[in-house]
């Protein structure tokens, strides 16, 4: 039996979202079982053989200073559904709530495996091959250097193998060029890190990779830093989103677009089915001792139990055991430079 710790309270729609993802991930998992976390008297009309409520007082808004989540608010649905993960009784927690307050609650309480001095965010962005680009960090960490691009590079590598079977991942790192001359003195340094990695086995470094690579699938990896991650994110929701208005538009108009749109209204549709974001809901939060996965806030039903599935689906791959071994591998490589880690709010994913 897996069980997950489900923050109930976060995110734009609360309980009337994500009860309804729990029922619906029960329903199809019969191993799974859920801490449903929470304000007791919003999640008193749930009943199932295989889920607990676990009550908590406060909910961290999505709005809240990160200082709010960690230093006022301690009964948290948030703070108590990682809290779950940290005491052993579940293998991971879910939460659509705020991001930076997520991450700091996660880093406080679960705290950084040995050889990672910055967690990160890891998200699958659809591609033109059919499946899923993994970029990190997608919001966690604005200003990264060459040794923290390398780190993210070493647990996205083990996301990639432990979830979608793959022995040996692409890593691809995002450039304004492929070649090795071009870039910031930081990604410069980064492909030399990386290059040296892959001499040692420890990652299969594709080389630079542009920002078309990530939608065309080029590598199963990119590394980036969050503020590059966080704004290529928000670029493919905004594009399904204008396709979906485009189709919208077109059908109200008069009858030459309505025939229009009726004969592209096929590939259109798929096209933007391939790219809504509810399939590839879930970021993991890697880097940390503990399994702890991010919804999008404003995530629907759909999408919330996509994160559900991600997280259980995590936890029966070992994970996070996978995570700690090629980290433990690389570690020659990845001594980080001795700086005072900033308190760094992440951007909102």
């Amino acid at each position: 039996m897996t069980t997950l710790a489900v923050d109930c309270m976060g995110g734009d729609h609360g309980p009337r979202v994500t009860l309804a993802a729990c029922r619906h991930f029960l329903e199809s998992h019969e191993q799974a079982h859920l801490l449903l976390v929470g304000v007791p008297d919003s999640l008193k009309g749930f009943h199932h053989p295989r889920a607990t409520v676990v009550g908590a007082s406060e909910v961290v808004a999505m709005d809240d200073p990160v200082e709010v989540a960690l230093r006022r608010k301690k009964d948290s649905s948030m703070r108590v559904a990682i809290q779950q993960v940290k005491d052993g009784n579940a293998q991971a927690a879910v939460s659509a709530g705020n991001t930076g307050a997520l991450m700091a609650l996660a880093r406080y309480l679960l705290k950084t495996v040995e050889g990672i001095d910055r967690p990160a965010i890891a998200y699958p962005l659809p591609n033109a091959k059919g499946g899923a680009t993994t970029v990190l960090d997608l919001g966690a960490n604005v200003d990264c250097s060459e040794q923290h691009l390398l780190q993210f590079a070493v647990m996205g590598s083990a996301l990639v193998s432990a979830l979608n079977h793959v022995e040996a991942p692409t890593v691809g790192l995002l450039n304004i060029g492929e070649e090795q001359i071009k870039g910031s003195e930081v990604i410069k340094k980064a492909g030399e890190l990386l290059r040296s990695a892959a001499n040692s086995g420890d990652l299969n470094f594709y080389g630079n990779v542009e920002g078309n690579d990530i939608f065309k699938g080029t590598t199963d990896i990119v590394v980036c830093d969050g503020f590059v991650g966080n704004v290529a994110l928000k670029t493919s929701e905004g594009l399904a989103q204008m396709i979906g208005g485009f189709l919208k538009e077109e059908f109200s108009r008069n009858i030459f677009t309505k025939i229009a749109a009726i004969a592209v209204y096929p590939i259109l549709s798929s096209f933007k089915n391939r790219v809504d974001y509810r399939r590839y809901n879930g970021a993991a939060l890697l880097g940390l001792r503990g399994l702890v996965f991010k919804s999008h806030g404003s995530a629907d039903e759909v999408a919330f139990e996509q994160a559900l599935n991600r997280a259980y689906d995590a936890a029966r791959n070992n994970l996070l055991e996978r995570v700690q071994a090629r980290i433990a591998h690389a570690r020659p490589l990845l001594a980080a430079p001795d700086e005072p880690v900033p308190n760094n709010d992440a951007v909102t994913a």
